[in-house]
């Protein structure tokens, strides 16, 4: 079995115990990795100390993306406190509640700029922060989902919004390879996180997903963060670039 012993792993979109980051973070921890997490705002803050407590994270830090300060001063103590990182996750997205729920035609400029923002260039920031911290290599990932490729009914502007963000980890992974540091998507089918409830009629996808699957489950946080952890040993240096189903086989029928 892969070890991750002496690995510096930063978790950036943990929102309570039910989400896709604490999945990873959890599994990262099990397999022996020292894991920073941050949590975007004070209403979080209450959700994400205890699991940071759990896992043992030294770095527990506010991180809205949007916010340079913030980053800085996370990616500040990083380098202050471990001098390196080893595995970046990225489990981050948002669309602005009105343009979400309506036809993608329909979607403003402004709530378009937002999604990718935080959902997509947030990713690459964090990339750009980690790279010169990454000095014996290392991992990024990300989290997408099937709506990237295909059309999801109420997956809406986020379908668009993921599609970038699955180029961009090709494009990340072509330019940092030769600096040994591999870049992923993981795309879980639906789960019941704090951000999906946000779709129309999720609860019917959900039910749709689990019949459709050929193992007849649903991905859980559980099933994605032992994947993340595999991605991040040694044992996967030559994997990069891809989109990871974790879905049942969802996404092949």
């Amino acid at each position: 079995m892969f070890r991750l012993d002496g690995y510096k792993a930063v978790v950036i979109g943990v929102a309570n115990d039910q989400s896709i980051a604490w999945g990873c973070a959890r599994a990262l921890h099990a397999q022996g990795a020292e894991i920073a997490l941050t949590y975007v705002n004070e209403k979080a803050k209450p959700y994400v100390v205890p699991l940071a407590e759990e896992v043992d994270a030294k770095i527990c830090l506010p991180l809205d993306v949007r916010d340079a300060d913030q980053t800085n001063a996370l990616f500040d103590a990083i380098r202050a406190q471990w001098g390196r990182i080893d595995t970046l996750v990225h489990s981050i997205a948002f669309a602005p509640r009105d343009d979400l729920h309506g036809r993608v035609i329909d979607t403003s400029a402004e709530g378009f700029g937002v999604a990718m923002d935080i959902s997509v260039h947030s990713f690459l920031r964090m990339i750009r922060m980690a790279e010169p911290l990454m000095v014996r290599g290392g991992t990024c990932m990300t989290v997408s989902f099937l709506g990237a490729t295909r059309v999801v009914e109420n997956y809406n502007i986020m379908g668009p919004v993921k599609a970038a963000l699955e180029a961009s980890v090709r494009y990340a992974a072509a330019e940092l390879g030769t600096k040994g540091i591999s870049v992923h998507a993981l795309s879980p089918g639906p789960l019941k996180t704090r951000a999906a409830t946000g779709l129309s009629d999720f609860d019917a996808l959900l039910s749709a997903a689990a019949e459709r699957a050929p193992t007849h489950q649903l991905a859980t946080i559980e099933d994605v963060g032992a994947y993340a952890a595999f991605l991040a040993s040694r044992e996967a240096f030559n994997v990069t670039g891809g989109v990871h189903p974790i879905d049942g086989g969802y996404s092949i029928v």
